[in-house]
């Protein structure tokens, strides 16, 4: 009834609340200098934009690509869509509210300014998720440049973020802005699912999966399980693959599956050396396929 297709390195076996623990505070000078690579430049109707999101006790962001039309800026259209919106997976959230003023301009020695409003911080976050919120802030403008073109992404990029035209505003309460920052790579998930995105509707056939992991050298359990539409999920499917790329560095990763119409879910962990998932870096995606 099912069959999965294995793609390179992969193995297929059939078979049947808010982090307790916050980080100090970041500063702007505290920053480290940034090693989570760019997103890169593509000819797309679909923009980044970075999210927070739970894995277990520990809160990272992810990533998430949305639509847009039209030929606006496109690092204030991602960051309207971050402050205004809501994800598309039900595991994501925002603490940003939605400005009454935003905008954003590019030097060219490659720093991004965002001047926006004080009423997008109307939000009571304590040290460690104000940070992340900064953060996610950081992420988004700085994908957003850099996958439209607008930036060079082999070059480090900084930003500047203005509240009401002005420095040294206090982020949340928590952390001081108005000096460049760059992107802060503890910050980020471990891995993420990018195809499909949540409740994406799929023909029936073979699934593709894609995803990126943070280090290459660690494998990826995967696993898919079937709803049966009142909450209940069947585990059909288990499996591993490995990212692509230098050991400790970024890559990507890819497994299939050939799936009849329902309703899914797709997980994946990195695994440790001992051979065990690592349950804080664990992604979920919900989709349909029919």
């Amino acid at each position: 009834m099912l069959a999965v297709l294995l793609l390179t390195g992969c193995i297929a076996n059939g078979g049947g609340t808010q982090a307790t623990s916050t980080p100090p505070p970041l500063t702007v000078q505290e920053a480290p200098a940034s090693n989570a690579p760019l997103e890169t430049t593509q000819a797309s109707t679909k923009i980044p934009v970075y999210w927070i999101g739970r894995s277990k006790e520990e809160v990272y962001l992810y990533r998430e690509f949305r639509d847009i039309s039209g030929d606006g800026n496109p690092v204030t259209t991602a960051l309207k869509i971050m402050m205004a919106e809501k994800p598309l997976d039900h595991d994501f959230f925002t603490p940003w509210q939605e400005p009454a003023s935003l905008a954003t301009s590019i030097s060219g020695k490659n720093v991004i300014t965002v001047d926006i409003s004080r009423d997008a911080f109307n939000s009571n976050l304590d040290a460690g998720m104000a940070q992340r919120a900064v953060q996610q802030l950081v992420y988004t403008a700085t994908a957003a440049a850099s996958s439209s073109g607008l930036i060079n992404s082999g070059q480090q990029i900084q930003v500047v973020i203005l509240v009401d035209g002005h420095k040294d505003y206090m982020a949340f309460g928590q952390v001081q802005l108005g000096e460049p920052m760059t992107r802060d790579a503890s910050l980020v998930a471990p891995l993420w699912i990018i195809d499909p995105q949540e409740e994406t509707t799929l023909p029936t056939g073979l699934v593709k999966f894609n995803g990126r992991s943070t280090d290459s050298s660690k494998p990826i359990a995967w696993q898919v399980l079937q709803d049966n539409g009142k909450g209940e999920k069947t585990s059909l499917l288990t499996g591993q693959t490995q990212a692509t790329g230098e050991p400790g560095q970024y890559g990507l990763f890819t497994f299939g599956a050939t799936l009849k119409a329902g309703q899914y879910e797709v997980r994946v962990s990195q695994v440790d050396s001992a051979g065990n998932t690592i349950a804080t870096s664990t992604d979920t995606r919900l989709f349909r396929v029919g």
